[in-house]
């Protein structure tokens, strides 16, 4: 084999990397929620990655830190001991914007207390790639082995890869999630509407005013009560839905 070609398990790892990549290209054409988006790229890089045996992803809270999936329970943990220090290779890796790769023995020394806790469930390396998704989502994904030097550059190469198609699927994911919440809200504001006009309906029948004083007298009620306007009008619809239930049935069948 000519030296300039890869060795098969390097083509091994590659087809690997890519068969995912196209996986997750599927969910860009897909309405995907963020947190099944995120599960995937986690539970995904276990298996791209040799080196890895656990797999999270954090994302910074002001100066804090968030896991929002991880591939064991492990993991949770971890970051959260590493979260309580308020240092360590995710943080820093979202911090920084710089990929972090460390074994135990280095970490021990920069971050005391989470490189114990890490090295007590059997982690020895860490890597962590920063996520940039815009100043709303800025995280980063990271990478546990139980091996004392568990990623090597190669390593490196298929995450800055792999983290180049996330990044793609986590955005339209949010985009998903951002115009569902759009439609949910539009919906509810359809809905309070009409309920508004029919209740606004209901006071002009009853006292014989216009729609402009029963609509003032409905807003006055609800500043009065401090209850909500869209509470006071289907309160006020089903009350009289109650007390007129329509015309009654007529026992010939012939309406």
């Amino acid at each position: 084999m000519p030296d300039d070609q890869p060795g098969p398990e390097v083509v091994r790892r590659l087809e690997e990397v890519t068969g995912m990549l196209t996986d997750l290209g599927d969910l860009l054409a897909e309405e995907e929620e963020l947190g099944r988006v995120l599960q995937r790229s986690v539970d995904q890089l276990t298996n791209a990655v040799p080196g890895a045996d656990m797999a999270s992803v954090t994302v910074l809270r002001g100066e804090a830190g968030q896991t929002v999936a991880a591939s064991s329970k492990d993991v949770w943990a971890i970051d959260q001991d590493q979260y309580a220090a308020g240092d360590g290779p995710c943080l820093q890796a979202a911090r920084s914007g710089k990929v972090v790769r460390i074994g135990v023995a280095e970490a021990l020394s920069r971050w005391p207390e989470f490189a114990r806790t890490s090295r007590t469930a059997g982690v020895e390396s860490y890597l962590s790639h920063p996520l940039f998704l815009g100043e709303d989502f800025v995280g980063s994904l990271n990478l546990y082995s139980g091996r004392r030097h568990g990623f090597a550059d190669f390593d490196v190469a298929l995450l800055e890869l792999y983290v180049v198609a996330a990044c793609a699927a986590i955005a339209n994911a949010r985009r998903y999630s951002q115009a569902r919440d759009v439609v949910g809200q539009l919906t509810q504001a359809l809905d309070s509407r009409a309920a508004i006009d029919q209740a606004t309906g209901i006071v002009m029948a009853r006292s014989g005013i216009s729609a402009e004083r029963a609509f003032a007298a409905l807003v006055r009620q609800s500043q009065n009560t401090n209850v909500k306007l869209r509470t006071i009008a289907a309160e006020l619809v089903a009350e009289h839905g109650a007390r007129d239930p329509g015309p009654a049935a007529d026992p010939s069948g012939l309406r």
